[in-house]
């Protein structure tokens, strides 16, 4: 017999964990599969990016009103058009809520205009563990040369479980879940980005259990969901699946391993995005990975856009501390004149997506 591994183990676990709990689940507040099949079926195939603006160091930069950068956001979108993308997903921020509540829904209207007029949806996000923890309102730090994504921010980060920060994180998706629950701009609210990274593990099930609560409350139009990211965290992936609309998840791997991933999530019967590819040096590509997605009708978004201040061309665990440009590129499509990193890849890109 093959022997299976400890990751698809962890799989096969989330999968039989909602077979056999599926009762437990309250009537009425996760979407049937059949819903979310039919849902899903409305759709053309799914295809975009993890969106940010190349001006945009992390999300505080992006929606604060003093960095909120429209033209970049619309030239850069405009590139996504371009090539075929059809869905964007892009990265909220509670503290920038707090500071200004109506500025910032007023911004957030204002992307969802720019992005519709380049016919994109967009993905939200509203949590995340993953980089820096300790966020700062107003000025942001300028980029540490070479450093994969040196600036980007956990939301809540060090205020995860801080009883005193519970009602404002319960306003913040209250609210901007109640403004936009019937805006069809929006695809999908995704609550909550890696939960567990950064070594947090189980801490963050309390963040993710109320978040799923608070957006069941307000019961938007789209569906709700949290990206599988790690098998090996296993009450937080049953937590995750039993709970999501829409199975959603990462994977950065090749072909042969991402293939197996497919296979088993698809046992949920459940419409499928994933929401995070494409590392080059880790052999997860456009040429091996986007033509998969797309024959076993899973949505494709892949991390980074345009490069720029999150320095997503560098790897996670290979700093260039000179800033040279590394040889292959680890994120990214574009540099920030419009002018492809791989030409090839980008004309795969506009096949798939039929342009």
């Amino acid at each position: 017999m093959k022997k299976t591994s400890a990751s698809l183990l962890a799989i096969l676990l989330v999968v039989l964990t909602l077979n056999t709990s599926a009762q437990k689940t309250p009537a009425g507040k996760v979407w049937t599969a059949a819903k979310a099949n039919a849902w899903y079926a409305q759709h053309t195939w799914m295809s975009g990016a993890d969106f940010i603006p190349s001006s945009a160091i992390n999300q505080l930069e992006m929606w604060q009103a003093d960095t909120f950068d429209p033209a970049t956001i619309d030239r850069e979108l405009g590139y996504a058009q371009g090539i075929g993308f059809n869905t964007m997903r892009v990265f909220l921020y509670s503290l920038a809520w707090k500071q200004d509540k109506a500025g910032f829904k007023k911004r957030v209207d204002q992307y969802l205009t720019i992005a519709n007029k380049h016919g994109i949806k967009t993905m939200f996000v509203f949590f995340d563990d993953c980089w820096n923890a300790d966020a700062k309102t107003g000025k942001q730090p300028a980029p540490k040369t070479g450093i994969h994504n040196s600036g980007w921010l956990q939301d809540p980060g060090n205020r995860l479980n801080n009883t005193g920060e519970t009602a404002m994180l319960q306003a913040y998706v209250t609210d901007v879940l109640t403004t936009f629950k019937h805006d069809k701009r929006i695809l999908l609210w995704d609550l909550y980005n890696e939960p567990g990274n950064s070594n947090k593990k189980e801490a963050s099930l309390n963040l993710l259990t109320k978040v799923f609560a608070w957006a069941r409350a307000v019961n938007p139009d789209q569906p709700l969901s949290v990206g599988l990211w790690d098998w090996s965290f296993e009450k937080l992936n049953a937590y995750q699946a039993l709970n999501s609309d829409v199975i959603t998840y990462h994977d950065y791997t090749d072909e042969a391993s991402h293939l197996k991933t497919i296979q088993l999530l698809k046992s949920h019967g459940r419409p499928m995005i994933c929401t995070e590819y494409m590392a080059r040096t880790r052999g997860s590509k456009f040429a091996n990975i986007m033509p998969l997605l797309k024959k076993e009708n899973v949505g494709a978004l892949n991390w980074g856009f345009v490069m720029g201040k999150t320095n997503t061309i560098y790897a996670w665990d290979n700093p260039m501390p000179d800033g040279s440009e590394p040889k292959e590129w680890f994120h990214d499509i574009f540099r920030k004149d419009g002018t492809p990193y791989k030409a090839e890849e980008v004309e795969l890109i506009k096949k798939l997506n039929g342009k």
